[in-house]
Order: structure tokens, then C-alpha cells, then sequence
């Protein structure tokens, strides 16, 4: 698989995988699934890995331990953490919880560092300074390389990387979810800062079969999304089906065509599907591999135009800890 950059940091696999999935926020999967995919995608010559304390729990971080340790693979893995159970304080980037959290995700994971560790939102209680102070201070300890921040603007960026160099910064970038061009990409670029677009598939409305809301579990968050509720779904389906037919047109799934979209955007982008399935993560693997002709993207922008979605990507309580830039 071709590679690029992390920021300043390592060459990595052009795709990442995304672990959100093996924690079950897509519903129930084992970790012998989980293995199988991670197995596919290291095959495949995915070397990027994206979880997070919060994914499951733990679970997502403790099945990646599980298979370094039975695979003796090496992999650059990127975490996060951030988030709390406090109702009062839903985000904490306190120097002792980083710390702690950074901690217990390098005990499940079974490794003395991490490539990348991200603030996985911003605490509007912590100056953005200081989170860059801390993020330093665990770089010199030796305990990440880089550290990224997820979800966040232009300005909290610019502060942070002010203090101490930023490798990465990840928010949801994909044909349907476009805010991100609005300064965000641009200003990692003139920094040199990788941006890492997840959920690049659209929760599953770029795969192959298309989520399916009806089909969706009653406690996943997805049902929480507007975009798939009655009232904006069957609008969206038909544009989705549109673009499905045009990439079976052009020889590509629509995973495949969806992603290479998103490496045409910029050489700093590093997008990272997930997927808790061997045989989906093999439907998309060779987007790296498809070159865009400007043909592809004036149809493409024809089928899916800016702004073409209907309803939010989140509903009131997921966007309460995004930073709004625009």
C-alpha cells in the first residue's frame, strides 16, 4: 500500500483502520472477528492503527494488546482520550487525567509508547496551552511521539501547535460531512499537521451493502444520528444510490471510490475506515491505488454536492463537545 506522512512524524500506510467497531458501538462482534480484521488489514499493508480508551471500554484497545502480543506485529497505533463518566464534566484534559488515561491505554494496548496520542476533544476549561504543555511533557517522557487533537478548530490548532508541534488532528471528513474545508484541512496543511478524516465511509452509507437504518441495533448511536432518522433518510438514500451506481460503473466499490476521494483532497490526509470485518476492509483497500481523472470529480461533485446531505452528522448532545468554527 502506498504511505505518507504523519505530520511530523513516521510514514505510515496511506489508510488507517479505524477500531471504533471492535468496542460494539455497530453492534455485537467478538474478538475473534476483531483479529481476523486486524489480520486482513496487516496484510493488506495497513500499519496505521486509530482506537481509543472509550471505544468499549477498553475493549477496542485490549483486542489490539491481544493481537500485538500474539502476533509480535508492530503497527504505529494512535489513541485517545479525553472523555469522562462525570455528567458534570463530559471532557477533562487535566494533566492527571490525561496522564492516568494515557496510562491505562498502554497497559491493555501492552506497550511502553504510543506514534500518536490525542486529546480526543478539547476541555473549554483548559487553555489550549496547557494541553499543549502536557501533551510536551509526555513526548519527553517518551511515552508518545506526536500528539494530535480530535474535533477541533482552527484556532484551538494554531494555540496548540503555538506551544509544542501537533502531529495530527482528526474530525469526521467525508463526501457527506465537509465542514472541515471551511479553514480546518488548509490550516493543517500550511503546518504541516496530518489530517486524519474518520468515520470517511459515512457510518456506513458509502459500504457495501449501505447501512440500512432499520437494520441498525436499538442501543447503537447511530440511531441518534439525524441523518439516518425517517425524515432526511430516504433523501439521502437516493444520492447515496446514485454515487453506488457510479462507482460499480467505474469498476471500484463505493468504499473504494469514496476514499479515494478523500486521498485526492491534500497528501497530508490520512483517512482511517473502520470496520469490525475482514471482508468489508477488503472491499475498500485498494482506494490508494485509484487516480482520480477530473472527469471522476466533476461527476462526482455532480452526485454528492457540497451540502447535499440532509439533517446534522450529530445530534445535540454528540456536538455539545465539537468545536464550532463556522
Amino acid at each position: 500500500m502506498r504511505q505518507r506522512k504523519l505530520g511530523h512524524g513516521p510514514m505510515v500506510s496511506a489508510l488507517g483502520l479505524g477500531c471504533l467497531s471492535f468496542g460494539g458501538m455497530f453492534g455485537p462482534t467478538t474478538e475473534a472477528e476483531s483479529l481476523r480484521t486486524l489480520d486482513a488489514a496487516w496484510d493488506a499493508g495497513i500499519t496505521f492503527l486509530d482506537t481509543a480508551n472509550g471505544y468499549g471500554k477498553g475493549v477496542s484497545e485490549t483486542v489490539i494488546g491481544t493481537w500485538l502480543r500474539t502476533r509480535g506485529h508492530r503497527p504505529h497505533i494512535a489513541t485517545k482520550a479525553a472523555f469522562t463518566e462525570d455528567p458534570a464534566r463530559r471532557i477533562d484534559n487535566r494533566p492527571e487525567h490525561m496522564r492516568a488515561e494515557l496510562e491505562g491505554s498502554l497497559k491493555r494496548l501492552g506497550v511502553d509508547h504510543v506514534t500518536l496520542f490525542y486529546a480526543h476533544r478539547h476541555d473549554p476549561l483548559v487553555p489550549a496551552e496547557d494541553l499543549a504543555g502536557t501533551m510536551q511533557r509526555l513526548h519527553e517522557e517518551g511515552k508518545i511521539l506526536g500528539y494530535g487533537l480530535s474535533e477541533v478548530g482552527p484556532y484551538t490548532l494554531e494555540r496548540c501547535h503555538a506551544v509544542h508541534p501537533v502531529m495530527a488532528v482528526q474530525s469526521e471528513y467525508s463526501l457527506w460531512t465537509r465542514q472541515p474545508e471551511l479553514g480546518l484541512i488548509q490550516r493543517c496543511a500550511s503546518l504541516g499537521v496530518a489530517f486524519v478524516p474518520f468515520s470517511p465511509l459515512a457510518r456506513g452509507a458509502f459500504g457495501t451493502p449501505m447501512a440500512d437504518p432499520a437494520a441498525f441495533q436499538p442501543s447503537e448511536f447511530r440511531t441518534r444520528i439525524p441523518r439516518f432518522h425517517p425524515e432526511n433518510w430516504p433523501r439521502n438514500k437516493a444520492r447515496l444510490d446514485a454515487f453506488h451506481a457510479f462507482a460499480q460503473t467505474q469498476g471500484y466499490s463505493p468504499a473504494a471510490l469514496a476514499l479515494a476521494w478523500l486521498l485526492d483532497r491534500g497528501t497530508h490526509i490520512l483517512p482511517i475506515p473502520g470496520t469490525r470485518s475482514a471482508q468489508h476492509l477488503n472491499a475498500w483497500t485498494m482506494a490508494p491505488e485509484i487516480d482520480l481523472t477530473d472527469d471522476d470529480r466533476a461527476e462526482i461533485d455532480r452526485l454528492l454536492p457540497i451540502g447535499w446531505a440532509w439533517g446534522d452528522r450529530y445530534d445535540d448532545l454528540q456536538a455539545a463537545t465539537v468545536e464550532r468554527y463556522s
